[in-house]
C-alpha cells in the first residue's frame, strides 16, 4: 500500500475532487482488472474511451480515478484527479508507484525504423559479457539477466514497463537496453521514464497506417530526443538524412556515428562477405560475423554507445568480433546440395532493399536469387506495391505470399502488392497465397548454389490469421523441406 499523495508526485494536476489522503494497492487502466483500493486511469484509446468505464471501475473497488473530464455524477468517497492527458499521468504515476526504477539503472532507448532489435540485443549481450547485470526490452524477448520474459509488444504499457524495470533493479541490473517504437512514443507509454541515453538508427517508410504521413512519423521519433534530459546522451546515424533532425532540440549531449563521413564514431567497411564483415572502427580492424552494410551500422551504434558509457575500446571490439547474428536477422539454413536459404525479418521497403542489396553484393551472380515475400494485414498498405517492386528489381525470381494477414483477406493484400510489379517483370513473379506452399515452391525452383530469401517474419514462430496465431516458423519449415526432399541436409 502506497500513499496517493506520493504517487501523484510530478503529475500536472488540473483539479482534485475528494481526499488524496488514501492508501493505494495498485494502478489499472483496464476496468476489467481493477482490484479493491486501486487507482483507475480513464485512458482515451483508439477503439475505446476509459471514461465510459469509470463507474464499472468504482464498482470493482477503485477508490481513485484519474481522468481528463470529471464525470457528471461524483461519488463523495472517491478521489477524482483531473489531468490534461491521462496516459502521461499514468506513466509518471506508474514510475512513482514502482519506485522510479528507470532512475536507478542506466536506461538506453533505441529508436528508428530498422535495426532496433539487433542493436538492443547486441548491447544486451555485450554488457552481459562485460560482467554487468543487464535488462533487455525488445520485440523478440524481454530479459532480466539470463531470465527470459515473453514480449507481447515492442514497448510494453507503462504498468508492465515499470514493473519490469523494478524487477531489473531488484535483480541487480546496472543497465537496460530497450526498443522504443513510434507507437510507444505517440501513446506516451514511455512517459515518466528517466533515460541515460537515446540512439537513432534510421527512419524510412513504415507505420503510415497509424501516423498517416511521413512527416508525422518523423515528428514522433524526434519527440523521444526532444525530451531526453541534459545529463543524458543522444547518438544518431549521421548518414541518415534525418539523423541530424533528431538532435535539433535535444538537451542531451550530442554524438554522431557514420560509415560515409567523419563523425564522433566512424567505421570503414573493408570487406563485406557471405561469412561476415571486415571493419575498421576508429583505426582498429575487426572481423564480425554479422553480414551486410546495415549490420555495420548496427555494430557501429553499439560500439558508440559502449564508448559513451565509458567501456574499454579493446574489450568491446573483442566481444563484438565473436557475436552471432540476432535470431531472425539474416539467419542461414543450408541444404546438402548447396542451396542457401536466408530467413530475415525484413518487413519494410528499406529493410527488404538492404537485405537484397547485401545478398547481391556478396553473391557471385551465376546463381539465382529467389525471394519469398508478403506484407502484413491491417498495417500500412502503401508499402505493399513498393516492396513487390523492390523484390522484382533485386531478385531473379519472386514469389508473393501471405505474411500475417490478420483480419484482411490475403488475396487482397497480394493484389495490392502485384500493383508494384512492372509489365516486363511479370514473368519472374508467382503468387502463392499459402506461405508453406510458397516456401516449398521456392526451394523446388532452386538449384545447387542458388539463394532463397524468405522475408518478413524472421524470428516469429506464428502466422496470425483472423485473430488466431497458428504455429509457423520459416526457419523450421526450411529445415523440414531440406530434410525431406532431394535437398538433403548434411
Amino acid at each position: 500500500m502506497k500513499p496517493l499523495s506520493d504517487i501523484l508526485c510530478n503529475v500536472e494536476i488540473l483539479r482534485v475532487h475528494g481526499d488524496t489522503d488514501l492508501k493505494i494497492s495498485g494502478l489499472e487502466f483496464d476496468s476489467r482488472k481493477v482490484k479493491p483500493r486501486s487507482i483507475f486511469f480513464a485512458v482515451k484509446g483508439g477503439t475505446s474511451d476509459g471514461h465510459n468505464f469509470i463507474e464499472l471501475a468504482i464498482e470493482k473497488g477503485a477508490i481513485a480515478v484519474v481522468c481528463e473530464q470529471l464525470p457528471t455524477s461524483l461519488h463523495p468517497e472517491i478521489c477524482y484527479i483531473e489531468v490534461r492527458k491521462t496516459n502521461i499521468a499514468l506513466g509518471i504515476m506508474a514510475s512513482n508507484y514502482f519506485g522510479n526504477p528507470s532512475g536507478n539503472l542506466a536506461l538506453v532507448g533505441v529508436t528508428g525504423t530498422n535495426g532496433k532489435t539487433t542493436t538492443v540485443t547486441l548491447l544486451y549481450r555485450l554488457f552481459m559479457e562485460l560482467g554487468f547485470g543487464v535488462g533487455l526490452i525488445s520485440t523478440i524477448i524481454n530479459k532480466i539477466n539470463n531470465n527470459e520474459i515473453p514480449a507481447s509488444h515492442t514497448t510494453p504499457d507503462p504498468l508492465q514497463l515499470n514493473e519490469l524495470l523494478a524487477k531489473m533493479v531488484e535483480a541487480g541490473c546496472s543497465y537496460c537496453f530497450m526498443e522504443v517504437s513510434s507507437h510507444a512514443i505517440d501513446q506516451e507509454r514511455i512517459a515518466g521514464l528517466t533515460y541515460r541515453g537515446g540512439v537513432f538508427s534510421n527512419i524510412t517508410h513504415d507505420h503510415l497506417d497509424y501516423h498517416k504521413t511521413f512527416e508525422a512519423y518523423l515528428k514522433v521519433k524526434k519527440r523521444f530526443f526532444d525530451f531526453l534530459p541534459n545529463n543524458s546522451f543522444a547518438l544518431v546515424n549521421k548518414d541518415d538524412k534525418n539523423g541530424m533532425v533528431m538532435l535539433q532540440n535535444t538537451q542531451a549531449k550530442k554524438y554522431t556515428y557514420s560509415v560515409k563521413s567523419m563523425a564522433d564514431f566512424h567505421c570503414k567497411i573493408l570487406e563485406n562477405q557471405i561469412h561476415g564483415l571486415q571493419l575498421n572502427f576508429d583505426g582498429v580492424e575487426v572481423f564480425c560475423k554479422l553480414i551486410g552494410i546495415f549490420n555495420a551500422y548496427n555494430l557501429l551504434s553499439v560500439y558508440g554507445t559502449a564508448m559513451i558509457l565509458g567501456m574499454d575500446k579493446t574489450t568491446v571490439l573483442t566481444i563484438l568480433s565473436h557475436m552471432e547474428p540476432v535470431e531472425g536477422r539474416f539467419n542461414y539454413v543450408l541444404s546438402g546440395d548447396g542451396i542457401t536459404a536466408i530467413v530475415d525479418y525484413a518487413h519494410t521497403p528499406d529493410a527488404l532493399q538492404n537485405v537484397l542489396e547485401t545478398i547481391n553484393t556478396i553473391r557471385e551472380h551465376h546463381e539465382q536469387l529467389i525471394t519469398v515475400v508478403g506484407a502484413g494485414g491491417n498495417r500500412d498498405a502503401t508499402k505493399r506495391p513498393v516492396m513487390a517492386q523492390i523484390a522484382c528489381n533485386l531478385s531473379d525470381r519472386v514469389i508473393l505470399t501471405s505474411d500475417n494477414p490478420r483480419f484482411e483477406e490475403p488475396e487482397v493484400i497480394l493484389s495490392e502488392m502485384q500493383q508494384g510489379v512492372e509489365k516486363h517483370q511479370e514473368r519472374k513473379v508467382l503468387t502463392i497465397v499459402n506461405r508453406l506452399e510458397a516456401i516449398k515452391t521456392a526451394c523446388a525452383l532452386a538449384k545447387s548454389g542458388d539463394i532463397v530469401l524468405v522475408a518478413g517474419k524472421g524470428h516469429e514462430t506464428y502466422q496470425e490469421i483472423k485473430g488466431v496465431k497458428h504455429h509457423f516458423d520459416d526457419k523450421d519449415i526450411l529445415h523440414q523441406i531440406f530434410e525431406h526432399s532431394d535437398h538433403i541436409n548434411p
